[in-house]
């Protein structure tokens, strides 16, 4: 099986946590980025358009030059906006056109909870109240407890890829809640790889975020099962049930 995880990224914001985390996971797998097109905005509307599969199509034919052995839609809010079922219909229409198996971010999500054992979380949202609930009620779906659910009301990815770490940092210990096993952190386009370690430090509970957990479920997926500190705990837990309900399991 090649050593390849392709990933689909919705326009240009924070990609260069890819190489960043291949970088810190010794370079023993290849993390393959290819761009999709649609416009830049956080409405239901847009993000509908955004992760059509028409565009996904698009994305996965121009992956192919770097034969993956899995394709990952990373992205969580053009997933989650279709709903459990329309999610699924989506990635299972990628696995098809690109002839491997397929997941995407927010079935990630749901997967690295298993994974950790967590049950009850809290969400630190970059996006606006309609979108965030939006994800909140994809994850009840998956039978995550969702004990906070804030938002940040920030409209577009572009804006989101320019915050600096700091922002990031109060933006994910703000929504913290006490009784929360751990805090989700979705948007590909927040630069938060480097942050996780010292994130979950400072919190004292996982933290899970958008990139992270995409590109640990893309090496799932390829029957990899990687171990790296600097990347949180998640890339230091065993195994478990991941995919019982997600990516890994079902769309091949």
């Amino acid at each position: 099986m090649s050593d390849t995880v392709g990933f689909l990224y919705p326009g240009h914001a924070a990609e260069d946590d890819y190489p960043r985390a291949q970088r810190l996971l010794g370079d023993r797998w290849r993390l393959a980025v290819e761009h999709t097109d649609g416009e830049d905005l956080h409405t239901v509307e847009a993000l509908l358009d955004l992760g059509g599969g028409h565009r996904l199509a698009a994305g996965a034919a121009r992956l192919a030059r770097y034969e993956p052995a899995a394709v990952v839609w990373a992205c969580t809010s053009g997933s989650f906006v279709f709903g459990t079922d329309g999610a699924t219909r989506q990635v299972k229409e990628l696995a098809a056109v690109a002839g491997v198996p397929a997941t995407s971010t927010s079935f990630a999500f749901v997967d690295a909870a298993r994974a950790l054992g967590v049950r009850r979380v809290a969400v630190a949202a970059s996006y606006p109240e309609p979108v965030a609930r939006l994800f909140g009620e994809f994850l009840a779906d998956a039978e995550l407890r969702v004990v906070g659910l804030d938002s940040h009301g920030i409209t577009t990815a572009a804006e989101v890829g320019r915050l600096t770490d700091e922002a990031v940092r109060e933006l994910v210990v703000a929504h913290d809640r006490p009784d929360a096993e751990a805090i989700l952190v979705p948007d590909t386009a927040m630069r938060t790889v480097s942050l996780v370690p010292e994130l979950e430090r400072h919190l004292g509970k996982p933290v899970l975020t958008a990139n992270q957990v995409t590109i640990w479920a893309g090496l799932r997926l390829i029957g990899a099962t990687p171990r790296a500190a600097r990347l949180g705990r998640l890339f230091e837990a065993d195994p478990g049930d991941a995919g019982a309900g997600g990516g890994e399991a079902r769309w091949a």
